[in-house]
């Protein structure tokens, strides 16, 4: 068989332990083709990352066409290999023991505000949600599924939060736009944390420096107060398909938003997990 470039492509996708890049792919393809003694892999010494995108393009209709149990995706880090849902239930007997930790409820919700809105502070959180958020956001951070990017600039300069590599990682996405409904859902009008007359900058009082540097509160009411569209977001966030899982057997089972909020069990915090394991 003379190799061509779809197979040298398909050959790195499947043997990288991790997501590989269109440069990583190219750079393989053209190192193998200048040091090889094969001649028949010398004209792929001048292969760009425009043939290597159209080779995995073929692959991935090839792949569909043929019904094959995986399939070849890509996410923020690169490219990689994955069973498809339906293989889920054969692969899932391979590891009994890889059992995800659930995310609750109002974790899930509080992510759908962080990533639609972001970056938000943790007020602006709780006047969309009508609780503290607290504990979730704990939980959340110690995931590495969010993380601070800075402070506002509003008084006492709350600190931002936004999602992380990881959440799109783990959720299968390459940047926040592909989010369903991202446009339409940032647009809808959510409620604002209000600053307290203590928290205003006093005008020709000492006192102003004190009240810009107050922290900034949000409101607290009753759970459920999260507007329609932010809480539906929560149940359908996009999420790579329940139970793909990578060419290497490691598990990456029901990821999806919608199944996670079904499960309302406390996530105790501890060190961010791996995909399998959230």
């Amino acid at each position: 068989m003379t190799p061509t470039i779809k197979h040298a492509v398909e050959a790195l996708v499947f043997a990288s332990p991790k997501p590989i890049t269109l440069e990583e792919i190219a750079k393989a393809i053209r190192g193998a083709a200048v040091e090889s003694e094969n001649l028949a892999l010398h004209p792929m010494s001048e292969v760009k990352e425009a043939d290597v995108a159209a080779a995995l393009a073929e692959l991935q209709a090839e792949y569909e066409q043929q019904g094959r149990a995986f399939q070849v995706t890509e996410d923020i880090s690169g490219w990689t290999m994955k069973t498809v849902r339906e293989s889920a239930d054969f692969v899932r007997q391979l590891y009994p023991e890889a059992k995800p930790t659930r995310l609750s409820g109002p974790a899930l919700e509080t992510l759908a505000i962080i990533a639609y809105r972001q970056p938000v502070t943790r007020a602006d959180m709780e006047a969309v949600r009508g609780v503290a958020v607290d504990g979730v956001m704990q939980v959340l951070l110690d995931r590495n599924l969010v993380k601070i990017v800075g402070r506002a600039e509003v008084p006492g300069r709350p600190l931002l939060y936004s999602t992380t590599e990881y959440f799109l990682q783990h959720f299968g996405l390459k940047n926040v736009d592909e989010l369903p409904n991202a446009d339409e859902l940032r647009r809808v009008p959510l409620p604002k944390a209000e600053i307290s007359e203590e928290e205003k900058p006093a005008k020709g009082r000492k006192g102003a420096k004190d009240a810009a540097a107050a922290p900034t509160d949000g409101a607290h009411g009753q759970e459920g107060a999260a507007p329609e569209a932010v809480h539906e977001a929560a149940t359908e966030a996009h999420a790579e398909p329940a139970g793909e899982t990578t060419h290497t057997g490691q598990a990456a089972e029901e990821s999806a938003p919608a199944e996670l909020q079904a499960e309302t069990a406390e996530v105790e915090p501890g060190d961010a997990t791996p995909a399998s394991e959230i």
